[in-house]
């Protein structure tokens, strides 16, 4: 009797899930990008200025259509984490190079959120929202801890 054999699995945490992502947009591997992602209907994805895309077709096919245009040279830093037993956030800040009006390749900023869900499979994403940033980004403002209530 043979038995189904479950997807390959993911490496085991947020970070590493996180990796696999970036080093998909770095290479063009839309196989890969897509592996890191759940498989509830319900996930999305914002790009810098777009639409939201919900579910994993449409997710699909907007990175194919970037992809098109060749891969993403993507770099995440200063990444901020807050992590659960079964969820982590992580807002990223972006390092992207992109054709300058010159010619020349220069680095743009973006500020995204990336947000895992551990499941039966493990940890994937369900949601990537992206925004444009500015070059200032690269200085962070943090203020100090204070009492809400």
């Amino acid at each position: 009797m043979s038995r189904l054999k479950p997807p390959p699995a993911l490496l085991g945490n947020p970070d590493d899930i996180e990796t696999q992502f970036y080093e998909a947009l770095q290479r063009g591997d839309i196989d890969k990008l897509m592996a890191v992602w759940s498989d509830d209907d319900e996930i999305a994805c914002v790009h810098p200025g777009g639409p939201r895309l919900i579910g994993a077709t449409a997710i699909r096919a907007s990175f194919e259509a970037i992809f098109g245009n060749g891969v993403v040279n993507a770099q995440p830093e200063q990444v901020r984490r807050v992590q659960s037993h079964s969820s982590a956030v992580h807002n990223v800040l972006e390092r992207v190079e992109v054709m300058g009006n010159d010619g020349r390749p220069q680095a743009a900023w973006v500020i995204a959120t990336n947000v895992y869900i551990k499941g039966a499979q493990g940890w994937r994403m369900v949601a990537h929202h992206a925004s444009p940033g500015t070059p200032q980004e690269v200085q962070e403002i943090i203020e100090a801890a204070s009492t809400l209530h």
